[in-house]
C-alpha cells in the first residue's frame, strides 16, 4: 500500500528486539519510516522481572543444543553470527565496549554427533573437544568463540541511537491492539514486540507464551551456565532453570543453591573464599511454545475480538494497519535480535509494496 512521506510506525515493547526493529528500519531505509516506540518498560527500568531484556547476558549459540534448527531459526541467529552467513554485528560492536569476545564451552548429557552441529558456522573457531577435555559424567563438548553481552550498556546505547534518528520513545501500558493502532491511525504499522505482554494484549492473548524459563541441555529444569559480563571486570553470570508456566518471581532457595553447585562443578575456582555473590535474579522469560511468532497481516481495526473500551480522547481508528509480530524468543532474544529485525523490515516493506 504505497503512500507519500513517511509510513508511521508504532512499536510496542521497548526490550531489545524492539529496538533492533527500529534500529534496522532507520538504517535500511532512512527516510521511509516515522517511528514510535511504546512500552510500559524502557532499557533503563533494570529491575522489572517482567521485562526480560535487561536480565540476559548473552552469548550466541551457548543456548543451542539443537543438532538441527528449522530455517527461519537459523536465518534469525545468522544475524549476529560471525561465519559465513554471518552479519558480524556484535563483533563489530565489541571495540565500543558493548560486547566482549570470549571463549566458550558447551558440555552436552548424551552422545551425539557434535560436528554437525547446524550453528558450527556461525561461530568463530568451531571445534568438537576431545573426550580428555570433557568433565566426568559428560558425553561431550564443543569449543568456539562467542561473545558477552551486558544489557545495562547495550540497550541505553540502542535507545541513544534511535533518539538521535527521532525516535519518539512514550511510556505507557497498553492493552490491546486497537488502542495502539490508535496511537499510529489508519494504514499505518504496528509491531509488536511484547515479549511475555502477547500472552495477556488483547487481540493477541498467545496462550503459548511461556515464562521462568532458561533454554537448554541437560536434566529436566536445568540449563547449568557461567557467562561473564563486560563490565564490571570479574562478573559472572551463573545459571539456570527451565520452568515453563512457572510465573512465581520469588526467590527459591534450593534451586539457587543447586545453581552455584551445578557452576562450582565445572569452576571449582568459584569455591574460592573471594567469591561473592552479589544478587540473585528471578525474572520471567518471554518463551514461546513452537517458537518465536515473526509474521505480518493486514489487520483490520477496531478488531471485533476488543474487550476494552478506547479512552475518549483517543478516539477509535477504523481502517487497517499492517501487523507485524515479533516475540517468543525466549532467552535467545540478543541472539536472534539482528536476523528478526531484518526479517520484520522485510515482512514491512514487502507489505507496503502491495
Amino acid at each position: 500500500m504505497p503512500q507519500d512521506g513517511p509510513v508511521e510506525v508504532v512499536i510496542l515493547g521497548a526490550g531489545v528486539i524492539g529496538l533492533t526493529v527500529a534500529y534496522t528500519l532507520l538504517t535500511t531505509s532512512p527516510n521511509a519510516y516515522k517511528i514510535k516506540i511504546v512500552a510500559r518498560d524502557m532499557p533503563d527500568d533494570l529491575s522489572s522481572q517482567a521485562f526480560a531484556s535487561p536480565w540476559a547476558v548473552r552469548m550466541v549459540a551457548a543456548h543451542r543444543g539443537e543438532l538441527v534448527a528449522d530455517e527461519r531459526l537459523q536465518r534469525q541467529d545468522a544475524g549476529m553470527g560471525a561465519g559465513n552467513n554471518g552479519s558480524n554485528k556484535m563483533w563489530e560492536l565489541t571495540p565500543q565496549g558493548l560486547a566482549m569476545e570470549l571463549p566458550s564451552r558447551v558440555f552436552f548429557t548424551t552422545n551425539e554427533d557434535l560436528s554437525q552441529l547446524w550453528y558450527k558456522d556461525l561461530v568463530k573457531d568451531f571445534r568438537v573437544l576431545d573426550p580428555s577435555e570433557v568433565p566426568a559424567g559428560l558425553q561431550g563438548g564443543i569449543a568456539f568463540k562467542t561473545f558477552s553481552i551486558n544489557p545495562e550498556l547495550y540497550l541505553p546505547w540502542l535507545q541513544s541511537e534511535l533518539l538521535a534518528r527521532g525516535v519518539e520513545f512514550v511510556r505507557r501500558k497498553v492493552h490491546s491492539l486497537g488502542e495502539a493502532a490508535a496511537l499510529a491511525g489508519p494504514n499505518s504499522v504496528l509491531v509488536n514486540a511484547t515479549g511475555i505482554g502477547a500472552r495477556s494484549l488483547i487481540g493477541v492473548e498467545d496462550a503459548d507464551s511461556s515464562s521462568r524459563s532458561r533454554s537448554g541441555r541437560g536434566n529436566p529444569g536445568e540449563a547449568t551456565y557461567i557467562i561473564p559480563r563486560p563490565s564490571p571486570p570479574g562478573e559472572v553470570l551463573l545459571g539456570g532453570t527451565f520452568q515453563p508456566d512457572n510465573w512465581d518471581t520469588s526467590l527459591d532457595v534450593a534451586t539457587a543453591k543447586g545453581i552455584l553447585e551445578r557452576c562450582a562443578a565445572l569452576a571449582p575456582q568459584l569455591k574460592d573464599a573471594e567469591t561473592r555473590i552479589l544478587r540473585h535474579n528471578v525474572g520471567l522469560r518471554p518463551a514461546r511454545k513452537g517458537g518465536p511468532r515473526v509474521e505480518a497481516a493486514w489487520t483490520d481495526v477496531p478488531l471485533k475480538s476488543e474487550l476494552l473500551p478506547l479512552p475518549e480522547s483517543d478516539g477509535r481508528v477504523n481502517g487497517r494497519v499492517l501487523l507485524v509480530h515479533a516475540y517468543g524468543f525466549g532467552a535467545a532474544g540478543y541472539q536472534n535480535s539482528w536476523g528478526a529485525a531484518q526479517e520484520v523490515a522485510d515482512l514491512i516493506a514487502s507489505n507496503l509494496k502491495n
